[in-house]
């Protein structure tokens, strides 16, 4: 982004934003991006900002007049609900001389969220609203997915933010989807839906969901408008010509993914990247990339040694056990057991957020001894995958990855070294 004069642009985007043009500058940073998104506008912007509001997954300095919320993730709470409100009330401050900024992250779905509203009974409670995120977190639905349910139940989604806003906006995004669907980020508060509500209820019985779903909420899924759809009014060009609304993505796994592909030809690795779109289960993910791994090791096939080759994208896990893991820790231990005995060899596994799943941890290293190791303390690896207790069982080898959080959101990075 620049700024000279009074006129805001952005790389990629044609049209120019002249602030002199609008009577205030308000700017919404949502997600876990949040903090570093409104530090960098507030020094590009500084006191053309009227006011920030943050919404964010924990606590972060205060900029200039500006004011923080914390939500709750990845199952929203109390703190999201109280969010949700406040983002209501801010969007109404606006009047439709102004220009809202709006900072996208991924996370932005639970952190910020209102009960979608009934005609025939009262909301869903906080309880049920739980408990539906629960039932999608756990039966291996894609984000996309689940996101598809989340925008025709909350009045914030599926373009619900223009509905509650009079300013003009400009949605600035760092994509934590695979192939960076505007209206995924986010569940979309600021673009139109494509998806629709016949859309939602194939989730729900492609997951078989209809019964672990709460009475309220498959009501409130029945009783629910559709979300703003493309051609609405609202998306129309101003009488100028000029977009009212502009969104505009500025950083995915892909630009993650071609910097780490930089980074390890610097060191001197042959490197090369397998794929931007990796999906599915994640323990079934692990046993594909060591196989790939095993075959470099053996023969130098794709690439001869040193090798560095990278994954990016997004897996997911179907829970059945009890244990405390996330994707990129059952990932990583599901290849450790592929590659016993492989010498010179490594794999990290590791989400961009700091955060795999409800851990600490952004997510493990293993190499070809990682399953012998365990064994010398008594811990069976394969048992541990079963239980889907991947955390548990890092932590005790010190094998768990650990980044600072809150710093990005583009999805997921898998590296495989051969050395």
């Amino acid at each position: 982004m620049r700024f000279e004069g009074d006129v805001l642009s952005v790389q990629g985007v044609a049209q120019v934003w002249p602030l002199r043009s609008y009577r205030r500058v308000y700017v919404l940073a949502l997600g876990k991006a949040a903090f570093p998104m409104a530090k960098g506008i507030w020094q590009l912007l500084g006191n053309s900002i009227e006011h920030m509001l943050i919404i964010t997954v924990s606590p972060c300095p205060r900029l200039p007049n500006s004011e923080v919320w914390i939500g709750d993730h990845p199952i929203p709470g109390e703190r999201s609900l109280r969010a949700g409100e406040r983002l209501k009330e801010f969007l109404q401050e606006a009047s439709a001389d102004d220009l809202l900024l709006v900072l996208l992250s991924g996370g932005g779905s639970a952190l910020a969220t209102l009960p979608p509203p009934t005609r025939s009974i009262p909301s869903p409670s906080l309880e049920d609203l739980q408990r539906m995120h629960e039932a999608l977190l756990s039966c291996g639905a894609t984000i996309g997915e689940i996101n598809t349910l989340r925008r025709h139940l909350d009045p914030l989604k599926g373009g619900g933010l223009l509905r509650l806003c009079r300013a003009s906006t400009l949605t600035l995004a760092l994509s934590d989807v695979i192939g960076n669907a505007p209206e995924a980020i986010a569940s979309g508060p600021t673009v139109a839906d494509p998806t629709t509500l016949a859309e939602a209820w194939n989730v729900i019985e492609r997951y078989q969901l209809r019964l672990r779903l709460p009475a309220s909420i498959r009501k409130a899924l029945e009783e629910a408008a559709e979300t703003l759809k493309p051609g609405d009014p609202l998306l129309q060009p101003q009488a100028d010509g000029r977009a009212r609304h502009v969104y505009h993505i500025i950083g995915d796994n892909r630009l993650a993914a071609q910097a780490a592909l930089r980074a390890a030809r610097r060191h001197g690795f042959h490197a090369a990247l397998l794929t931007t779109t990796l999906r599915g289960e994640a323990s079934q993910a692990g046993r594909f990339l060591a196989a790939i791994l095993r075959q470099i090791a053996e023969s130098g096939d794709p690439l001869p040694r040193p090798a560095c080759l990278i994954a990016a994208g997004e897996t997911t896990v179907t829970l059945h056990g009890q244990g405390l893991g996330g994707r990129n820790q059952e990932l990583a231990l599901a290849a450790a057991l592929e590659i016993i005995n492989v010498p010179d060899v490594a794999l990290i596994a590791m989400a961009t957020d700091g955060r795999d799943g409800p851990t600490d941890a952004a997510g493990a290293v293993v190499n070809g001894n990682t399953v012998q190791r365990a064994a010398a303390r008594g811990l069976d690896a394969l048992r541990f995958l079963e239980a889907q207790d991947s955390y548990t069982f890092f932590a005790a080898l010190g094998d768990t990855l650990h980044l600072p959080s809150g710093r990005t959101n583009v999805n997921d990075l898998i590296f495989l070294f051969a050395f």
